[in-house]
């Protein structure tokens, strides 16, 4: 059934500071000996995931990836009346049906109505969660144990199917991810760049201080990116208990978010938004391979772009021999106005 569907993509982005470290510069890695400039698939997979581009594609079927369940059930059996202390204790049992609770602190009086760990809530989940809270309302008494079955083993959370899910207190519970994302890298040689920057005080007419009502600096970077993703066509489908259609919109939705969609990281200070400027698509059987050693060697040249391109389907085209696939492939050419997203999204879904 052409099992693994391999995306890669090139990206050019200006000045930018999509995805920032502890101290708050631009991610990077050594790669080749060289500095590059780096994405995190943490950072790109929230991007896709909180995108319009998946609401609207699979509206329904999107999870809620929170700590904080236990705080919204608390506050819908209070506003239906339930009794403070009823409502906390009864908002703790079925929080830590999803996770560890936290210890109460002094500070916050919330605290301990939150799970120490995200847990991702699939929509058939979340929905029995609510459900749940309000047959405790209707009732005016505390779950039984047969009320905190919430977990769900089946379901048609596509985010949960794609990305995965851990429950580290319901093992059982956990998803494998469908969809491998490698951290976005680019492909020549990069240097972070320092922008200081002043703000004037419009009130200030200057007649005792003429400077700046505040100053202050941020680091970016500009660079062209290339990103690899692996999909598990096969485990995706298993996932969504057999549903071709669903899996279908879930593998067209990752291929136009992927294409589309920039992570959100400083974009009021740099509009940092693009979209591939190259995508190529190959599925098969074959056990999968990124294509980042294509950029070992940094790329060099007034025209990154093209060099980049070329240097990946060079890369291909000898991997391909050497090995001996004969992988099927899509592309889309944006520097040559070549192929389609439509186009695209019709190769991913086909057999």
């Amino acid at each position: 059934m052409n099992r693994f569907l391999q995306l890669h993509l090139l990206t050019s982005y200006g000045p930018a500071n999509l995805n920032r470290d502890d101290s708050g510069r631009p991610k990077t890695a050594i790669m080749g000996g060289e500095t590059r400039l780096r994405v995190s698939s943490q950072s790109l997979k929230r991007a896709w995931r909180t995108s319009e581009v998946f609401e609207e594609a699979l509206a329904g079927h999107i999870g809620t990836r929170t700590k904080r369940a236990g705080v919204k059930v608390y506050e819908r059996l209070v506003a239906g009346g339930v009794k403070d202390k009823d409502a906390r204790k009864w908002a703790q049992e079925i929080a830590a049906v999803f996770g560890k609770l936290k210890k109460a602190r002094a500070d916050d009086a919330m605290n301990d109505l939150e799970i120490e760990q995200l847990a991702h809530f699939s929509p058939s989940e979340w929905q029995a969660v609510e459900s749940l809270a309000d047959a405790l309302i209707a009732r005016g008494g505390g779950p039984e144990i047969e009320d905190l079955e919430l977990l769900r083993k089946e379901h048609r959370g596509v985010d949960i199917a794609l990305f995965g899910r851990m429950l580290a207190d319901s093992p059982a519970f956990n998803t494998e991810a469908a969809v491998q994302v490698a951290h976005a890298i680019a492909v020549h040689r990069c240097v972070v760049d320092d922008d200081f920057f002043t703000a004037v005080d419009d009130l200030n007419d200057g007649s005792e201080d003429a400077g700046a009502g505040h100053m202050g600096a941020t680091e970016f970077g500009a660079a062209v990116y290339y990103l690899y993703l692996c999909v598990d066509r096969q485990l995706l489908l298993e996932h969504l208990g057999g549903d071709r259609d669903l899996a279908g919109k879930a593998l067209q939705a990752l291929l136009e978010a992927a294409a589309t969609v920039a992570p959100t990281g400083k974009q009021n200070s740099f509009a940092s938004r693009a979209r591939a400027s190259y995508v190529l698509a190959e599925k098969g059987d074959s056990q999968p391979r990124q294509l980042s050693v294509a950029f070992l060697k940094p790329v060099q040249g007034n025209d990154m772009l093209a060099a980049a391109i070329e240097a990946l389907e060079s890369t291909r085209e000898r991997m391909n021999k050497v090995y001996g696939d004969d992988l099927p492939a899509a592309r889309l050419d944006a520097s040559k106005g070549e192929g389609s997203l439509a186009g695209l999204k019709q190769f991913a879904c086909e057999d």
